[in-house]
């Protein structure tokens, strides 16, 4: 006997790849119900060979739903999320309205499958921002082998993690500057996107970073280990899909880039791909679709003790959200949901 999941915002960047994952990865689902808002009531959505049509969010009854993946905002979910939880169903959130709550588990399977188990206080698991989310499957058998003291990392993040509005602009100003007249002023982002990178996502802070800098920070020591110490700053780039991220980490203990590779080698939701040679590299274009988060550039960081540096690329919309939260799923349904 399978479950019944439901994905709420199926009609959004996240949402439609929720239910390709779960079809790709062959959730034990009996039945996957598509949520959307009242304006997008109808709207066929893909699940494998399935065409789905969306049901109205506001009139869902989650009883007797088993697990829902809510990408649908901070404000909706404050809304339905406590709603779904109420009745019994576990809320997986890709929003970042419960990351910081304590009592909240923020789970990266690969990292912190044990802390699933806090979910039973309240029936929700917060799923972590899509750039912390590839970073700390990197970082942890590096902290479990050599314990990190520090990391300073600077992302080079793709416009569809703002959603597609942002992919939009981009797409849109990329044409209107090979066209006069049709030029496309800034409007999701702050600054003209298209041939142009922008060091701020989220809004600035009092100690002058971003929000998006702080998460990376707060979410990193509450799914690794809260005495790391981590320093961000956080770039949107003219890239569709795909975040990157040049990473470097200090240990406590010795810790060369040769025994870093081999370790990321061997763990789990990793691919390594370093060659030392023209293109022996991975870029964004290369992980779109794929589950993997790549590591490249491995290099002893020969300006401070126990260092090294390393290149990370993810499909942003897969292991930063998408496919992070059915990972959780089905860890949840593993260690928390008892089917006959």
């Amino acid at each position: 006997m399978g479950y019944k999941v439901a994905v709420a915002g199926a009609t959004g960047n996240v949402g439609r790849e929720m239910l390709n994952i779960l079809a790709e990865r062959q959730f034990p689902a009996d039945e996957v119900v598509a949520l959307a808002s009242r304006k997008s009531l109808g709207t066929e959505c893909s699940y494998g060979d399935k065409t789905l049509r969306t049901k109205d969010l506001d009139s869902y009854d989650f009883a007797g739903t088993d697990i829902a993946l809510f990408a649908i905002g901070s404000g909706p979910t404050k809304i339905y999320g406590p709603k779904a939880a109420k009745a019994g169903c576990v809320v997986i959130d890709n929003s970042s309205l419960y990351r910081y709550e304590p009592d909240i588990p923020l789970i990266v399977p690969e990292v912190n499958p044990g802390a699933v188990d806090q979910m039973r206080k309240r029936n929700i698991i917060a799923n972590p921002n899509c750039s912390t989310a590839q970073m700390v499957v990197a970082l942890k058998p590096l902290h479990d082998r050599a314990r990190i003291k520090r990391v300073v990392v600077s992302t080079y993040q793709s416009v569809s993690g703002a959603g597609k509005a942002g992919m939009d602009e981009l797409w849109d100003q990329t044409k209107g500057l090979y066209v006069p007249g049709q030029e496309v002023d800034p409007a999701k982002f702050q600054k003209q996107i298209a041939f142009n990178v922008i060091p701020q996502i989220d809004v600035f802070m009092d100690d002058g970073s971003t929000k998006e800098e702080w998460k990376m920070v707060v979410e990193t020591k509450k799914i690794v280990d809260p005495s790391i110490k981590v320093h961000a700053t956080c770039v949107r780039v003219p890239v569709f899909v795909g975040h990157s991220e040049a990473v470097n980490v200090e240990f406590e203990d010795p810790l060369s880039a040769d025994e870093a590779r081999e370790i990321l080698r061997e763990a789990p939701g990793i691919m390594v791909v370093d060659k030392r040679e023209d293109g022996g590299y991975a870029t964004p274009v290369d992980c779109v679709g794929d589950y993997a988060t790549f590591i490249s550039r491995i290099r002893d960081d020969i300006t401070a003790e126990n260092a090294i540096s390393f290149w990370c690329v993810s499909d942003n919309l897969r292991k930063g959200a998408a496919l992070n939260a059915v990972q959780i799923a089905e860890l949840v349904g593993r260690r928390c949901l008892q089917k006959a």
